[in-house]
């Protein structure tokens, strides 16, 4: 898998892209991750990538140009099966999103910067919009790291047991029931007996009915 990150602040992502999970699954050649700094596709002797909007609103705007220029030479390379575009009013990311996603060959990440970009590449080179949340950012570079990292966890050979990605919070509308571990019983606090008794059955059972109670509890949208 291969994925192609556009911003205006490379450095941003540096952090997450290059430690842990992330940085395991590059050095087993699982997945490409390249970020693309737009300023190097500018035109603008002063390296600028944002205008003054028509219309006269407050704030500056992403300019079409350097954003079609990076685009269409990465598309030149080769075919991807999504542009993902990092906006607060896009779909809400969920893990069915991430799974799908997960699937994909190619895919170009796009991240929003100042008041937003000129709604004609929104238009007509964005093919996903995805928001992390009802709330804004100062620019999309985080929120491409964190499905970026939601993405890259699932190819198989990511994390050291993939059935552990299997049975995440989300992957079948539920929460996880509690989890524990040694010692079983600290300053009195303990963990429950069914988990110690090795009956694998009544402990899968005990899981899901948990799961299902604290879905209810805390999450009863996904229910629905």
């Amino acid at each position: 898998m291969r994925i192609d990150i556009i911003t205006v602040l490379p450095e941003l992502l540096d952090g997450p892209i290059n430690h842990s999970i992330l940085k395991r699954a590059q050095n087993k050649g699982l997945v490409e991750i390249h970020i693309h700094n737009l300023r190097d596709y500018t035109n603008n002797k002063h390296k600028r990538v944002d205008d003054y909007p028509f219309g006269g609103q407050a704030g500056m705007v992403m300019q079409i140009e350097p954003i079609d220029n990076c685009i269409s030479k990465l598309k030149s390379e080769r075919d991807y099966d999504e542009v993902i575009f990092m906006t607060p009013d896009g779909k809400r990311f969920d893990q069915k999103d991430a799974n799908s996603l997960s699937l994909l060959k190619n895919i170009i990440i796009l991240c929003g910067h100042y008041k937003g970009i000129d709604f004609r590449v929104r238009e007509h080179m964005i093919t996903k919009e995805i928001s992390i949340g009802d709330y804004v950012l100062t620019g999309g570079e985080l929120p491409a790291a964190i499905i970026t990292d939601a993405i890259v966890r699932l190819i198989p050979g990511a994390i050291g047991d993939e059935q552990s990605a299997l049975s995440d919070s989300f992957q079948d509308d539920l929460l996880d029931a509690p989890i524990y571990s040694r010692p079983a019983n600290y300053k009195g606090w303990t963990v429950p007996e069914i988990l110690l008794s090795g009956h694998e059955k009544k402990i899968r059972d005990w899981e899901h009915e948990q799961a299902v109670e604290r879905t209810k509890k805390l999450r009863p949208d996904l229910l629905k």
